[in-house]
């Protein structure tokens, strides 16, 4: 059955997108089912879509695009898109994250989100999520666009060795999940350092926080509760922020030794193991 209604354009970037969708099919003279034939889904797919009532992928943004000969209008501005699937409240600080060319971090609980797979991203936001889980999981890895650029930002994370052994969405899960931080480990523009049990009391213990750097624009600080988030560019907090985080640096295993502590890890404690009957389980 083909979906019409009538869509306000300037009521979100979702709907522009479907009001979009819909207008250069129409012009195309295609109809739902023979545009979702070219892009590779279903009618009713586009037709979801054409009416704000499912989030669209790069991927099928990057199709249309090719049957359509858009010249490339959904592949840009699928960015708003999924950029609108972000919390409200943290949309500011992705779009400075995003700008920043040096971006700071240590997280006491969970991986930092530009280093999520995606498995793991949908198990943290599954917890409690109200809204559609896969366009707020395509959300979160559309952020990690900004490390795959020719000169992307420099990262420097440091990881509560809590994270490791916080099993987040399952054995396997987090075995990809480490593996995909070792890689991280090679990328010369990531610094990836392990903050061991043993250091016990430490300066990062009131929680996460991230410091972002700019060519241009004045050093932010980054901090969140159960509720939203905070910014600010007072340059006491910064200045506190990037104290704190050299005591952590300082304290942290080296980059070598924390690479090693993660393998350790991941083998030992996410990976094969026998069952009673000799076959080996993920």
């Amino acid at each position: 059955m083909v979906n019409i209604r009538n869509l306000d354009p300037s009521a979100s970037p979702l709907d522009y997108y479907g009001a979009e969708l819909r207008r250069f099919r129409e012009a195309a003279g295609l109809n739902q089912k023979q545009l979702g034939a070219a892009v590779f889904c279903t009618g009713s797919l586009i037709g979801q879509i054409e009416t704000a009532h499912k989030v669209p992928t790069r991927e099928f943004s990057e199709r249309v695009d090719v049957a359509l000969e858009t010249e490339g209008a959904f592949s840009r501005l699928i960015g708003l898109v999924l950029r609108s699937q972000l919390p409200s409240w943290f949309q500011p600080y992705a779009d400075m994250e995003a700008r920043a060319t040096f971006l700071s971090t240590y997280q006491c609980q969970l991986v930092y989100g530009l280093l999520q797979t995606e498995e793991y991203a949908r198990a943290v936001l599954g917890v409690r999520s109200e809204g559609d889980l896969d366009a707020k999981v395509a959300a979160r890895l559309d952020r990690q666009r900004i490390l795959a650029r020719d000169e992307p930002p420099l990262l420097w994370v440091v990881l509560s060795e809590a994270v490791l052994h916080q099993e987040v969405g399952g054995r396997e899960v987090m075995r990809n999940q480490l593996a995909r931080l070792l890689d991280f480990t090679k990328d010369g523009w990531t610094q990836l350092q392990v903050l061991p049990f043993e250091v016990g009391q430490h300066p990062g213990q009131m929680g996460s926080f991230n410091l972002l750097r700019f060519d241009d624009d004045p050093d932010l600080v980054y901090t969140e509760d159960f509720v939203q988030g905070h910014m600010t560019a007072d340059s006491r907090a910064f200045k506190e922020g990037a104290l704190r985080y050299d005591h952590l640096k300082a304290a942290a295993l080296s980059v070598k030794d924390s690479a090693a502590l993660i393998a350790r890890v991941m083998e030992e404690r996410y990976g094969h193991q026998p069952e009673p009957d000799g076959r080996a389980v993920a």
